[in-house]
């Protein structure tokens, strides 16, 4: 028996899915019309994080900035390939590396404490392994989840313009962690009310 959940379907593979990509990657996508191979940009996207975060610009919040927009400037144009080439789904894990590097490395340089940098790191890592217990099963997150998740790109940018501000990264951490936790609850509260309504009908079968 399958489940549908509440979501719209979504003619994407789940490697798409997995990119969690916000509304800039997505603009970035739409200009080059899927004609641009995923994995190369995002290869390239994680050495030039790589470097700039090894130079120390997480240190300086004028420079911290640069880093995001160069990642979404570089992969961003792969958001709307098909991604169905053979290593393809590499993509989503080396986007999640750059974001966990980001995340801590602007976290620890500003002197974010600790705690709230790991709780900020839970949120996302919460997000990440609901989409993967959402692919197996071939349902896609709603649409304005992207958008109010902000998206890879969209939480390093934040963190790079608040990292100096621990109040503000406590902030972004509790919306994160709302707006996470309630819609992956109503999503599976939804399925299992789907699954018990089904069931009779299934054994009446």
């Amino acid at each position: 028996m399958s489940v549908t959940m509440h979501m719209v379907p979504v003619p994407h593979s789940p490697v798409i899915a997995q990119r969690d990509d916000g509304g800039l990657a997505k603009a970035m996508g739409a200009v080059v019309s899927g004609q641009l191979p995923p994995l190369p940009p995002a290869v390239a996207g994680a050495f030039v994080t790589g470097v700039l975060l090894a130079v120390g610009v997480a240190e300086s919040a004028a420079l911290a900035i640069f880093t995001p927009i160069v990642a979404v400037l570089l992969i961003g144009p792969g958001s709307s390939h098909t991604h169905d080439g053979r290593l393809d789904w590499l993509v989503p894990p080396i986007l999640r590396l750059i974001e966990y590097v980001f995340v801590v490395c602007v976290g620890f340089a500003w002197e974010v404490p600790a705690p709230v940098i790991f709780a900020l790191l839970g949120a996302i890592l919460f997000h990440h392994y609901d989409l993967v217990q959402r692919m197996r099963q071939r349902v896609y997150p709603p649409p304005w989840l992207a958008t109010a998740g902000l998206g890879w790109e969209g939480r390093m940018l934040v963190v790079a313009l608040v990292g100096a501000m621990p109040v503000l990264v406590v902030l972004l951490t509790i919306y994160l962690w709302g707006v996470f936790l309630w819609e992956s609850v109503t999503c599976w509260a939804a399925a299992s009310g789907s699954a018990a309504a089904a069931g009779p009908a299934d054994a009446g079968e």
